[in-house]
């Protein structure tokens, strides 16, 4: 009996400890989009490497998220234009992706090895929400985790603006690339 009462108690202390190790993250992703203009001599791409992952091995949830502000450009002022008449980034701070791998089965977090895969959900930014769906890669490789995307938003599907003056410098649709060494929730 006393066995018992001790297998029961380290199961359940370790419990959280096993299902957190399904969840596999990173603080540190590369995020960049690139909307410049086919007509335009002038580059309008930004980088961040501060945009967060959160991936559920288990189930294929993933969460993903950027402050608008993380993202540094080239120019100052392209940059302060960017967050104050474009993603007015005070207003609306960060974009936000929830969704899943399509077929998460296919993917084995334990076994080296690279998976193709699809991930679709819901992206929110500028206070508008819309499905999305891109082709993702899961790359494991001695024990290390990391996942990349890349796909386009269309700017005036998230009601984002572009002046006149500038229409020509500035693509309707901006590609977007995520991606990062992920590590185990702890």
């Amino acid at each position: 009996m006393k066995n018992l009462k001790i297998a029961i108690l380290a199961a359940l202390i370790g419990a959280p400890i096993l299902l957190s190790a399904q969840r596999i993250f990173s603080r540190n992703a590369n995020v960049s989009f690139d909307a410049t203009s086919n007509a335009s001599l002038e580059e309008v791409e930004a980088k961040t490497s501060t945009g967060t992952i959160v991936i559920d091995a288990a189930t294929g949830e993933v969460v993903a998220q950027v402050l608008m502000k993380s993202f540094q450009f080239r120019k100052a002022l392209m940059q302060e234009h960017f967050n104050e008449n474009y993603a007015e980034s005070t207003k609306y701070p960060k974009a936000v992706f929830k969704g899943k791998f399509l077929d998460a089965a296919a993917v084995n977090f334990t076994k080296d090895g690279t998976y193709k895969t699809t991930v679709a959900g819901n992206l929110t930014m500028h206070g508008q929400t819309k499905a999305i769906s891109a082709p993702a890669t899961i790359t494991v490789k001695g024990g290390k985790v990391s996942a990349q995307t890349d796909f386009t938003v269309a700017l005036a599907d998230f009601d984002i603006a572009i002046p006149s003056l500038v229409a020509d410098k500035v693509a309707k649709v901006a590609k977007v690339s995520f991606g990062g060494s992920l590590e185990a929730m702890k």
